[in-house]
């Protein structure tokens, strides 16, 4: 459903539940004024991207991604935040199985913007990961300080000490050798 027929239809609700209470129904111009209330959470929080974040919660992956095919076109369904989250859900969803796409749906999600630090802080924890992976250890250590900023109540605390051991022992560049070899020769 478009985000702005939410609007609409709670304001016709709130239309019909004065006309109800001009009519001498009170009971069900307050019931109908009260309903209202329901679209226009759900133009501030769309109603699958809820049901994912439930299924994330019983750690149900397929059940959150069920969720979040039924956004059919979310430019038009969903606002710039709430985009924000559809592409962070995605991203955990599908980081079980194809790291490289849930790279591109972090950086999107942080680019959208996410409101909660926890979300910023896991959000940039799979980028570094999926960063160190292909190599790039630099931008990995850019992605691991923010995901340290944003972890103020230390729910990561271990994930990141993990990734920072894994960075140490991660010799990055194809021309780099190992100090502990011999040099060798020009036949052997």
């Amino acid at each position: 459903m478009n985000k702005y027929i939410k609007l609409v239809l709670s304001v016709l609700m709130i239309i019909g539940g004065i006309i109800l209470i001009v009519n001498r129904e009170t009971a069900w111009g307050v019931i109908l004024i009260i309903l209202s209330i329901f679209p226009i959470v759900l133009f501030f929080r769309n109603e699958f991207i809820l049901l994912a974040f439930w299924q994330i919660r019983k750690q149900n992956l397929a059940g959150a991604k069920k969720w979040l095919d039924k956004i059919s076109n979310p430019s038009k369904q969903l606002h710039r935040q709430q985009m924000g989250y559809f592409n962070y859900l995605n991203g955990i969803c599908v980081s079980q199985d194809n790291p490289a796409k849930a790279e591109n749906y972090m950086r999107k999600s942080l680019e959208l913007g996410l409101t909660f630090d926890h979300d910023k802080a896991l959000a940039s924890l799979n980028l570094a990961g999926s960063l160190l992976s292909k190599g790039k250890k630099n931008e990995a250590e850019k992605y691991l300080a923010d995901a340290k900023k944003y972890d103020k109540s230390n729910m990561l605390g271990d994930q990141i000490k993990m990734m920072k051991e894994q960075m140490k022992r991660v010799n990055v560049g194809r021309n780099m050798h190992n100090p502990h070899m011999r040099n060798r020769g020009k036949y052997f």
